[in-house]
């Protein structure tokens, strides 16, 4: 049985696939129009593989969507949770629910980095040479199934509401995929947006071929944790940029 507002709640993250299909289309442009780093010679074969293996884990999520949502929908009915434990007006129950969601993908993210088992298929991730937008929906199956069983635990407990989750991943998405794109976008816009999201120069770095530089910029939608400055790694030249690591 689906709990109430579990299906239109799921409706809505059907939504967000179109949105990601939209923010790529419109990424993938502009990385032609003025790319960080020109003269790519075989975009459409790399971004083929990179939509096919994000394809197959769409299908996949399809599934596993209901259970996200489910608990999710169990949390909010029964007022469980961190967030729960508080009387909070709507405003802060969402603001908190936010950072919470972030904090946790900061963490899950290093996790990733940290526990071998986790690292053979996040690496996969890594293993991009030509890091573009594309690579924000790459990502190994077995990766996928692993956030997916932690998150069934992670987001009754820290008690995030329905609408609170469905937000922070819509707008977080097309963060995600833009700071993984080859746009090059002026120094000053992207020492600018750097205050409050992570941008292309900001991780760039975390894809790059030597490991201390990869074991950083962990963060993936809000830039608070990684602050506004960005490592050396980011500030190579335009024909220096760093490859993937650890591999």
């Amino acid at each position: 049985m689906v709990l109430p507002g579990a299906l239109p709640a799921f409706l809505v993250q059907h939504a967000r696939q179109v949105l990601a299909i939209a923010a790529l289309a419109v990424l993938w442009t502009m990385e032609t129009v003025a790319p960080m780093y020109p003269g790519r010679t075989r975009r459409l074969s790399h971004n083929a593989t990179n939509l096919l293996l994000a394809l197959l884990n769409g299908a996949i999520a399809v599934g596993l969507a209901f259970g996200i949502l489910g608990v999710t929908a169990w949390a909010q009915a029964h007022s469980f949770g961190l967030l729960n434990l508080m009387a909070l007006p709507a405003w802060l129950h969402a603001a908190g629910a936010l950072l919470l969601l972030d904090c946790w993908q900061y963490w899950w993210h290093r996790f990733n980095h940290r526990v071998p088992l986790l690292w053979r298929f996040h690496a996969v991730h890594h293993s991009d040479a030509d890091m573009d937008a594309s690579t924000g929906v790459r990502f190994h199956t077995v990766e996928m199934l692993f956030s997916f069983l932690a998150r069934l635990a992670v987001l009754p407990l820290l008690g995030i509401k329905l609408p609170e989750l469905l937000l922070y991943e819509t707008v977080s998405l097309p963060v995600i995929l833009f700071h993984h794109s080859n746009l090059g976008i002026p120094g000053w816009a992207d020492r600018s947006l750097r205050w409050l999201i992570v941008t292309p120069w900001m991780h760039v770095v975390h894809h790059s071929r030597l490991q201390p530089e990869t074991d950083s910029n962990y963060t993936s939608f809000l830039s608070y944790r990684t602050g506004s400055s960005v490592p050396s790694g980011c500030r190579k030249s335009r024909g220096d940029r760093p490859g993937p690591g650890r591999l």
